[in-house]
């Protein structure tokens, strides 16, 4: 039995000692010891009062510590405790950081570029399309993408990445013995292969409605920066980004029309100056100073490594006729919807096929 983990199992088991007391003990004990340590030596420790002395003095719960460590063994679970060398390093700096992770992967969790990216569970087509288009950008940047695997943008996110042969870490609400929703079980066996899913929770904990706002705050702690593709003004992907503020990470949002609910939130952190506006991969790889590893396609090949949708092609048919095509041209003579035009417009910007003008005029690169 590895007793230095079961102690730090233990740990976390304690009633009405989270992760900062943790930390604090953290600096004063090891794991072990702090369930021997006097009464004299605890009540030094600032903001542990009687109350929380008295539970770590009479804690005596190591058997469902055992059966953490049990499961761990017969899973080949990677236990990630915050004082190890392959612990998350950006976490570190969040002061609620969880003391200990339970992680089923392959992605080096502190490697040089990770981005969470978030989003609605009740996405749009827009919000789809800019979600695939931005992942499929950043193919071949060594960059990391973190999410939460719930329904929507998350799992359009994992599934791009996947697709494009990117790593992606799914960051769960519950323990490592299921996957919620049960619908995500085939993706997230290939995230394990292809990136991992963490937790810090134990293999009973259930995808409870209070573990969520817990979850986001490792998607926005352990990334350098969070995207919020889509969301509601009171959208879950909000409460990641105000948490992502806290930490003094970079943040940034996809711009949606003023009337759609679904883009309320995403403009409302840009207008607020809670987010950076974001319109393009090549902006995120020059804001974060991610100097590209890929070299410039001479322009007359660029199309034939673009995957372009039966509506783009028209698209910019239309544009390369006229030379310069304004967005009342493209809506009449396109024979497509406006929101169809809307979001192949800023797909094709994004993929730097086209490029906006002044007046809401597009011409091509």
């Amino acid at each position: 039995m590895n007793n230095s983990l079961l102690y730090q199992i233990a740990l976390t088991l304690i009633p009405n000692i989270g992760c900062i007391q943790s930390r604090a003990l953290l600096e004063h004990f090891e794991p072990e010891d702090i369930f021997k340590a006097p009464k004299r030596l605890l009540e030094k420790i600032d903001g542990l009062g009687e109350i929380r002395i008295r539970s770590i003095r009479g804690f005596n719960n190591f058997t469902e510590a055992e059966n953490e460590l049990a499961f761990i063994e017969k899973y080949k679970i990677q236990p990630l405790f915050i004082q190890d060398e392959v612990y998350p390093k950006r976490l570190l700096n969040c002061y609620d950081a969880p003391i200990l992770l339970y992680y089923r992967g392959n992605a080096n969790l502190n490697q040089s570029k990770i981005i969470s990216i978030v989003g609605s569970r009740t996405h749009t087509d827009y919000g789809k399309a800019i979600t695939e288009t931005l992942v499929a950008s950043l193919s071949g940047e060594n960059v990391l993408v973190v999410s939460g695997l719930a329904y929507g943008i998350d799992s359009i996110a994992h599934k791009a990445c996947l697709k494009n042969e990117m790593a992606t870490v799914g960051v769960l609400a519950h323990g490592l013995n299921k996957i919620y929703p049960n619908s995500h079980k085939e993706m997230a066996k290939e995230m394990i292969k292809q990136g991992g899913l963490l937790t810090e929770f134990r293999h009973t904990a259930l995808p409870d409605r209070h573990n969520f706002p817990s979850r986001n705050r490792i998607v926005a702690g352990m990334a350098d920066a969070t995207i919020v593709i889509e969301t509601d003004i009171k959208g879950g992907s909000m409460i990641t980004a105000e948490l992502a503020n806290g930490y003094n990470k970079d943040v940034f949002a996809i711009p949606g029309k003023v009337t759609d609910k679904k883009s309320s939130g995403s403009n409302h952190l840009i207008k607020n100056n809670k987010a950076i506006l974001l319109t393009d991969a090549s902006q995120l790889l020059e804001t974060m100073g991610w100097t590209s590893t890929r070299k410039p396609e001479p322009p007359a090949a660029k199309e034939l490594f673009i995957s372009l949708t039966p509506e783009e092609k028209v698209i910019i048919g239309l544009i390369n006729e006229k030379g310069v095509a304004s967005i009342d041209d493209i809506n009449l003579q396109s024979g497509l919807n406006s929101s169809m035009v809307a979001v192949s417009i800023l797909n094709l910007e994004m993929k730097n096929v086209i490029q906006g003008m002044p007046g809401k005029m597009y011409r091509l690169y």
